[in-house]
């Protein structure tokens, strides 16, 4: 066997071994590939439902009243809140809207997690707790960060511990206004991403740590990470 002929076969054993590597990585880790809504939080398919959008979407007959999201099939929350107010605050929170007034149709807890569709739901988050905590948000918005506000270069403007989202990077590629706001305005979607994938599905696979931050810091909902309150920083001066 000459010189040229052990390379070639060399170089096709570790084309072969490559390809079989890769494949076995997209067999045993699909979601580090390309991260959807199967095996996230929102992956109802293990409700009995063959389609895991169907919770929160639909192809026929979805609520056409609904023009934040395509093809919405939950029902949606009619819910008046409580909203925070601080003197230091220069934006007004109004009640939420859009994409916000969608995530509190579950978070609420005033309407059933499985009420889409034709179901009327009997699985309400205000009955459920994690160490002692309510799942459910509630309809007391007073305690929580305001959502559905404008916040733009003017606001930034007036507050001078805000960062102008125009200009400011949000650190996932873009501007905080173009990666974070919704036409502008400052929603639940801001923070937390519903489509993050959570892996086999216990608690762990949320909070890497149950000791105290790390349970907040490692929340894997949330569009960046908060460690060193990273996320919060993104937007505020501190």
């Amino acid at each position: 066997m000459n010189t040229k002929t052990a390379h070639q076969i060399l170089f096709y054993i570790a084309h072969g071994v490559f390809i079989l590597i890769m494949t076995c990585s997209f067999i045993l880790f699909p979601l580090t590939m390309n991260a959807t809504v199967k095996n996230t939080h929102h992956d109802f398919s293990n409700w009995g439902e063959e389609e895991l959008c169907k919770a929160c979407h639909t192809p026929h007959h979805a609520n056409t009243t609904v023009s934040q999201s395509p093809l919405w099939n939950h029902q949606v929350t009619t819910s008046a809140y409580t909203l925070y107010n601080s003197p230091t605050m220069q934006s007004t929170p109004t009640q939420p809207t859009s994409i916000s007034r969608l995530c509190l149709s579950c978070h609420d807890g005033t309407i059933a997690v499985d009420a889409f569709g034709a179901n009327a739901g009997t699985y309400y988050m205000r009955s459920q707790t994690s160490h002692g905590v309510p799942i459910a948000i509630g309809t007391k918005l007073n305690s929580h960060h305001p959502v559905s506000i404008q916040y733009d270069s003017t606001l930034a403007a007036q507050d001078s511990q805000l960062y102008n989202p125009d200009t400011t990077p949000s650190g996932l590629g873009g501007t905080i206004s173009h990666d974070m706001l919704n036409g502008g305005v400052l929603e639940c979607s801001s923070c937390h991403d519903v489509h993050v994938a959570r892996g086999t599905g216990n608690c762990m696979d949320c909070h890497s740590d149950f000791t105290f931050p790390n349970y907040y810091l490692n929340t894997k909902s949330l569009v960046k990470s908060n460690e060193g309150s990273a996320l919060c920083f993104t937007c505020h001066k501190k």
